[in-house]
């Protein structure tokens, strides 16, 4: 389970250093909260998402600095108290709300369950969050130098979905130095002619 184990996506699972450990009051805590609005608890990702008629609304799960309450489609929330924060600069559907104690959960209880209901109402109206196109994502500067070299590569990453293609683009430029893009599009290569995602085994 993960509140034990946490999600095996490293090489802490199940074991003390997990951080799940570190979070475990907090994280249970956010677990009844969320149940406490009638969402249903399932297995995604290896971590605990919430659903509504089958549709995930809201995920509870830990990182190193926090325990996090994950909203879906958070860019379509009011957020009125202004708590939701982007979990990446590039992110444009989710939203989240860190916590680094019960005390700072119990204090905005009212205000997340508030905030839940919205998520539901927002589900039971079929919003929508109208997306970047793949085009409008700027292309790093040494993938694009890849592809004008390399015909089988392009091809390759052109016959990718645009999500993996994004993912790509968005994980090259993350790095900082032009040799470490570089180096970040070798490791990737075998996945693109596989079709995969970046992250994809």
């Amino acid at each position: 389970m993960y509140l034990s184990d946490g999600c095996g996506r490293c090489s802490l699972y199940s074991t003390p250093e997990c951080k799940v450990h570190t979070w475990q009051e907090e994280l249970k805590y956010l677990r009844r909260l969320v149940l406490d609005c009638g969402l249903d608890e399932e297995l995604k990702w290896s971590v605990p998402c919430y659903t509504y008629n089958g549709h995930t609304l809201v995920m509870v799960v830990a990182f190193k600095e926090s325990a996090t309450l994950s909203f879906f489609k958070g860019a379509l929330l009011r957020d009125e108290h202004g708590i939701l924060m982007k979990p990446g600069k590039n992110s444009q559907a989710s939203r989240v709300v860190r916590f680094t104690s019960v005390d700072e959960i119990a204090k905005l209880e009212d205000v997340l369950k508030a905030y839940i209901f919205e998520a539901i109402e927002v589900d039971k109206a079929g919003l929508k969050i109208k997306k970047k196109a793949t085009s409008e994502y700027e292309m790093p500067e040494e993938l694009q130098q890849k592809l004008d070299e390399d015909s089988d590569f392009k091809m390759a990453f052109e016959a990718l979905t645009p999500g993996r293609q994004r993912g790509y683009m968005l994980f090259i430029s993350q790095a900082k130095q032009s040799q470490t893009r570089s180096n970040r599009i070798e490791k990737c290569i075998p996945n693109i002619y596989k079709g995969k995602g970046y992250n994809e085994r």
